[in-house]
């Protein structure tokens, strides 16, 4: 795909959706921090189903070792690998109250620091709190990238250094959240919605369907 074909996506995806932003429900950033923790393997409806209780009790670090982990995992029992998720976030909580006076940080080295943050949540705050212009690579994002011939790679780190490296600039900061929506709701995995795609004119995907 050349640089004129990327361009015409994201002004179509721009279009569509000028402000795009996360499906996750949060107020600050330590309640995205956790809310992404929880998302992995997860639907953010899921997620949101469980923070809504959670987050009117919680809203800092401090509150969420004031809350304890049996309470937590009671918090998140309906969510997938919740008991590896709790603790996660009971010792990320414990960290960021002990080394960052209750903040989460803004640099991807500290970030990875924390238990249950990987390169993707990482990404994703460095991103949608702190306004970095990151691209985080899910499961959505690599199909789209790869089906479409956007940037093609065998790995979401391959996928993610190649759409850095060709998404134009103007359009870095939306990139993840127009490609985690067009994924979720248009490109899907099963059955894509290619009637309705508004890059369907740009895309490679040999198998398109009317």
């Amino acid at each position: 795909m050349d640089a004129a074909a990327r361009r015409r996506i994201f002004a179509a995806l721009q279009k569509q959706n000028p402000a795009p932003k996360t499906e996750l429900e949060y107020k600050n950033h330590y309640q995205l921090l956790v809310a992404v923790v929880l998302s992995a393997q997860s639907t953010d409806k899921g997620v949101n189903r469980a923070t809504r209780p959670l987050f009117a009790k919680v809203k800092t670090p401090a509150d969420m070792l004031a809350l304890g982990i049996e309470k937590l995992t009671e918090h998140v029992r309906t969510i997938g690998l919740f008991r590896a998720k709790a603790r996660h976030i009971a010792a990320l909580s414990e960290i960021l109250v002990q080394k960052h006076n209750g903040k989460v940080p803004n640099t991807r080295l500290e970030l990875e620091a924390l238990p249950g943050v990987g390169r993707k949540t990482a990404n994703v705050i460095l991103n949608t709190a702190f306004g970095i212009p990151t691209i985080a690579v899910d499961t959505h994002i690599f199909r789209v990238s790869n089906r479409t011939g956007l940037a093609p790679g065998k790995n979401p780190a391959e996928v993610e250094k190649n759409l850095l490296k060709s998404v134009p600039e103007r359009y870095k900061q939306n990139a993840h959240h127009w490609l985690i929506l067009h994924g979720r709701y248009v490109c899907r995995a099963r059955n894509p919605a290619c009637g309705e795609c508004v890059i369907r004119r740009q895309c490679g995907f040999p198998e398109k369907n009317a």
